[in-house]
């Protein structure tokens, strides 16, 4: 049988790009590295998990439903993020989390020749994304641990069509003030599509941190993501979701891919918005004590830490992350090595419970000594 002739049926850009490979699943890791228990630091989920509401949604979903298709527009769903945002449900669009309405934009504007503008240390998947589409991805270095927003718009040239903003930025915790991020796409002026990436909105307390959704009426041309996967605990299911101008979102809507989203994530994430249980503010309880813990054990060991807003923080070790990555999986705790995000030897934890603080305290200090 002859075998298809890979370079020249996959485009360059497809053949030189690196696959993604992700960690074997937990059972699998304990067996590999012979721990007991593991501690999940590496991927900033929410320790609390999902909010009531969306448990019991989880929990009592009917079997004999599973051979139904789903809402193909999650037509409950965005009406429900309309009512909260105060946006019409047609400006709404929900995806398969960050990652499908990351594709979704950058189809709809981009083609080959073009390209996005975003940083060197922040979440991938706009780099990615762009890259494996043929697509250039102009990175921009971080300044003072975020996103410079001078160099953003020099990079600009007339195939600019998207420029990418973390905020806050995913894994340092930087952000750009609401009059920071105004300035920013004053200077942009419409001619371009802004996105603004939220996923870690609902984490942040700071006054002067900035409600992309309350700015859509005033620049047309601003997309805003939002995610269910990190506050309202529903990774697993996978579902976020972008609100943008009715023009601009009519465009995106082309792109889409109908009942992507499945019927179990539609309800949990319509219950999670729902939810008048204190969801949110427990989980910020729960981060902003264990950021004071970590901040704390981590200094005394004389050790430099990123520590901004989200349920995560970075901090800088004196060996190889990777290297450390699996001496620590060996104690039972697993964290994110940084090499991939371009921060070579420093690693990011999420925020969680005292006692898997306490873990990874104890196991860094042991690895280290």
């Amino acid at each position: 049988m002859t075998q298809p002739n890979l370079d020249s049926l996959v485009p360059a850009y497809v053949r030189e790009f690196e696959p993604y490979i992700p960690s074997k699943p937990d059972p699998e890791l304990m067996r590999l590295y012979g721990c007991k228990r593991l501690f999940r630091l590496n991927n900033n989920e929410n320790p609390l998990g999902p909010p009531p509401g969306a448990q019991e949604v989880i929990r009592r979903f009917p079997p004999p439903q599973g051979a139904l298709y789903p809402s193909g527009d999650s037509y409950y769903l965005r009406g429900a993020i309309g009512d909260l945002h105060g946006v019409d449900p047609d400006q709404i669009l929900v995806g398969k989390a960050a990652n499908e309405v990351i594709a979704f934009v950058i189809k709809a504007f981009c083609e080959q020749g073009d390209n996005i503008v975003t940083a060197d240390k922040t979440f991938a998947v706009y780099e990615w994304v762009a890259v494996f589409s043929g697509i250039e991805a102009r990175i921009i270095p971080l300044k003072d641990q975020g996103f410079d927003d001078a160099a953003m718009l020099a990079a600009i040239d007339d195939r600019t069509k998207i420029l990418f903003v973390c905020n806050p930025n995913n894994p340092t915790g930087s952000y750009w003030t609401r009059e920071r991020l105004k300035a920013f796409l004053d200077a942009v002026g419409g001619r371009r599509i802004v996105v603004v990436d939220e996923a870690y909105f609902e984490f942040v307390e700071k006054d002067d941190y900035p409600n992309g959704m309350a700015l859509l009426g005033d620049y047309p041309n601003l997309v805003v993501f939002r995610t269910f996967s990190k506050m309202y605990g529903l990774a697993a299911l996978r579902i976020g979701y972008l609100v943008g101008s009715p023009e601009v979102v009519d465009m995106i809507r082309r792109t889409c891919i109908v009942y992507s989203v499945n019927r179990v994530a539609q309800e949990a994430a319509l219950a999670a918005l729902r939810d008048d249980t204190g969801h949110i503010q427990r989980t910020r309880d729960l981060v902003r004590q264990s950021r004071a813990f970590l901040v704390g054990e981590l200094t005394k060991m004389g050790l430099p830490v990123i520590a901004g807003e989200g349920n995560y923080l970075v901090v800088k070790i004196p060996v190889s992350d990777t290297l450390a990555y699996r001496k620590l999986m060996k104690e039972g705790v697993v964290i994110r090595p940084m090499t991939g995000f371009r921060y070579p030897n420093h690693i990011r934890i999420t925020l969680a419970q005292q006692e898997a603080m306490e873990a990874f305290v104890a196991a860094l200090k042991k690895i280290l000594a």
